[in-house]
């Protein structure tokens, strides 16, 4: 059974507002075993799968952790939601929120087309890893202000994340990314896809998405920098 069944099952229950009593009469066994489930002391059989699985509106795989969507639907390209030309009126007033998001949303769709035209899966993984454990642990951090919320939404139980495995799995992309572009780098026709990049020629392809990318380029020089002299003058 999937270590993340137990999580999935709990959480479920607690997202239906139902204690552990009612669930469990419900689902025709009793309390103390569906805590068993729940804590993964025990393993269902399959008639109780599919019980949970009809109770809790749920398809097999998600309840088994094999997918992320509660219907069981596989999620293509073509169906993701694109961010990037909508109007978020949640952030209506909030110039801070606006720009930086816009910043970040043009900057990283600039990498990810230079990464399209080098049609390199490895690398496109790489750095897809590397900055998808920067948003994991900056939506955790946000999510668990509030010690009430569900803390079942994450696989990662609090002291493997508290000891820093997400960073080091970042830092491990971050190896499997410089690696892959050292051996990019004795490619020619890889190399070759990506010749003549100058801030002019990424400013007349990427019009749009080029002052976007210079803003953060500028900005973390100058946050690094100051960083650098505050520390030579602390020796």
């Amino acid at each position: 059974m999937s270590t993340d069944f137990s999580r999935i099952l709990s959480l479920l229950r607690r997202e239906k507002h139902i204690s552990q009593r009612a669930a469990a009469a419900e689902l025709g066994i009793s309390q103390a075993l569906l805590s068993h489930y729940e804590n993964g002391i025990r393993e269902p059989g399959l008639a109780f799968v599919v019980r949970a699985c009809d109770f809790y509106g749920v398809s097999a795989d998600y309840l088994l952790g094999r997918t992320m969507s509660k219907d069981g639907a596989i999620i293509y390209t073509e169906e993701l939601y694109d961010d990037s030309q909508s109007k978020d009126h949640t952030l209506r007033g909030n110039i801070a929120a606006q720009l930086n998001k816009k910043l970040l949303v043009n900057a990283v769709s600039l990498i990810f087309s230079l990464l399209g035209r080098l049609g390199n899966r490895e690398l496109i993984l790489y750095v897809s890893n590397y900055l998808s454990c920067g948003v994991y642990t900056v939506f955790r951090d946000i999510y668990s202000v509030n010690p009430a919320n569900l803390k079942g939404f994450f696989a990662l139980d609090d002291p493997a994340f508290s000891s820093g495995a997400v960073s080091a799995n970042m830092q491990r992309a971050k190896c499997d990314l410089e690696l892959e572009l050292i051996r990019m780098a004795q490619d020619k026709e890889q190399t070759e896809v990506l010749s003549g990049l100058t801030p002019q020629t990424i400013q007349k392809e990427y019009p749009a998405l080029y002052q976007s990318l210079l803003q953060i380029l500028h900005n973390t020089n100058g946050r690094v920098k100051k960083m650098l002299a505050v520390k030579s003058t602390d020796k």
